[in-house]
């Protein structure tokens, strides 16, 4: 379920990058501790309504937000949101994390915690309230928000899916 579909030029787009977690890892080896770091970023181009998460790991913070980017940009999704909100609720799940999205009317912004405002505003969704429920680990609160947001379907698909026309809806 996850990428499904043609891979997103990267190129093309107006690319946006945030950093949502720094984690600073050390190895215990024979001559000591080995010291690195390692980033979560979610990159997004709001116009296009793309997002994408990837971790990238080095000695330097600046090199493992780098890698981050780069897998980031391998990772990209499109997703089916409105002028101004979601579609519908839905709820995103990954692992014990689960991530609840509502729609929100004009003017009313994005309510929404650290992880999942990062993934939310890169996609470009002005208007949203979230809830964030079970575990907070920052890395599966992003891929349950994008679980979330994939699972978002616009009228078309819902209308060939039941076999109706659009109007019936």
């Amino acid at each position: 379920m996850l990428n499904s579909g043609k891979r997103i030029d990267p190129a093309a787009l107006n690319l946006k990058e945030q950093v949502v977690a720094i984690n600073r890892v050390t190895k215990v080896v024979k001559g000591g501790k080995n010291l690195s770091f390692s980033a979560l970023v979610v990159i997004g181009d709001p116009s296009a309504k793309v997002v994408g998460y990837g971790v990238g790991k080095a000695k330097e913070v600046p090199s493992a937000i780098r890698k981050g980017i780069e897998a980031a940009k391998k990772n990209l999704r499109k997703v089916h949101v409105l002028d101004t909100t979601i579609a519908h609720q839905v709820l995103g799940v990954f692992a014990s994390s689960q991530v609840l999205l509502k729609p929100a009317a004009q003017g009313t912004g994005v309510i929404a915690g650290g992880a999942v405002r990062a993934v939310l505003t890169a996609c470009g969704v002005p208007n949203v309230l979230t809830k964030s429920i079970g575990r907070r680990n920052p890395h599966n609160v992003v891929k349950a928000t994008i679980v979330a947001l994939e699972s978002l379907r616009d009228r078309n698909a819902v209308a060939e899916m039941r076999g109706l026309a659009v109007e019936k809806l």
